[in-house]
């Protein structure tokens, strides 16, 4: 297996959060902000060989200054981000492509996915390996309309082919280049890689995601985010009284 790197792009300011002119992603929750948890989990992880990072340009000061206190050692460089989150996408690629060779992984992720875990990093990097292309997904639990204008709707759709994607994304390198080179050439841009993939007429492979794999996007998300680690810290704390009753 090849060099891996992990792409974080955390150039949103996220403007549906509300948080007062703090970014999402360094949003503080328990101690931590919320892309130095996303990070952690690449840190830690030991395939991955590297982690670059698109940021906010206003906020890479901050960012660099979490890390090191932090000490994620595997992060090679933090870029300033793009317009858009393609466009931030993008500028890291040409940045990873000057180290890495085209039979390379990447793996893309939001800086907001604080509850991702290791396992599905590793199957992550097992599926992009295989098949060039991995994209971790869920089956949607509820029903599904559409409309142009929201408020009319001609069409729904089966429930049971509808799939939520999730991140990381896993990339061989030499693929994902070649959809941005190719949508630069047609002046085009899409939401996430994998719509990039399929609006280009490539298939794009898909694997388990996680359920609990939240992407925090609104208040709603940070209030389900800050109701899992108070959870875990219930049980941690549980588990550590009976352990001391138990010695006793």
């Amino acid at each position: 297996m090849g060099l891996i790197t992990a792409l974080i792009f955390a150039g949103g300011t996220g403007k549906r959060m509300g948080s007062d002119g703090i970014p999402k992603q360094f949003i503080n929750i328990e101690g931590k902000s919320i892309i130095m948890r996303t990070l952690e989990h690449f840190s830690r992880h030991p395939q991955v060989d590297s982690i670059v990072i698109v940021c906010l340009e206003s906020w890479i000061e901050e960012l660099k200054r979490q890390i090191r206190d932090m000490s994620i050692l595997k992060v090679k460089e933090v870029l300033p981000g793009g317009a858009t989150g393609y466009q931030s996408i993008h500028k890291g690629l040409l940045y990873i492509v000057d180290f890495a060779q085209e039979s390379d992984l990447v793996l893309l992720c939001d800086g907001v996915r604080p509850v991702l875990s290791s396992r599905l990093i590793s199957q992550c990097i097992e599926e992009a390996e295989r098949y060039g292309t991995a994209v971790p997904v869920t089956p949607s639990i509820d029903s599904v309309l559409y409309s142009k204008n929201g408020q009319d709707c001609a069409k729904n759709f089966d429930r049971a082919s509808i799939f939520i994607t999730q991140a990381p994304q896993g990339y061989r390198l030499g693929v994902i280049m070649a959809a941005h080179r190719e949508a630069e050439a047609r002046n085009i841009e899409a939401t996430s890689s994998a719509d990039l993939l399929l609006n280009l007429g490539q298939l794009v492979h898909l694997f388990p995601g996680m359920r609990d794999n939240i992407k925090v996007t609104t208040p709603e998300d940070l209030e389900q985010l800050q109701a899992i680690y108070s959870y875990q810290h219930k049980n941690i704390k549980g588990a550590a009284h009976n352990g001391t009753n138990a010695e006793n």
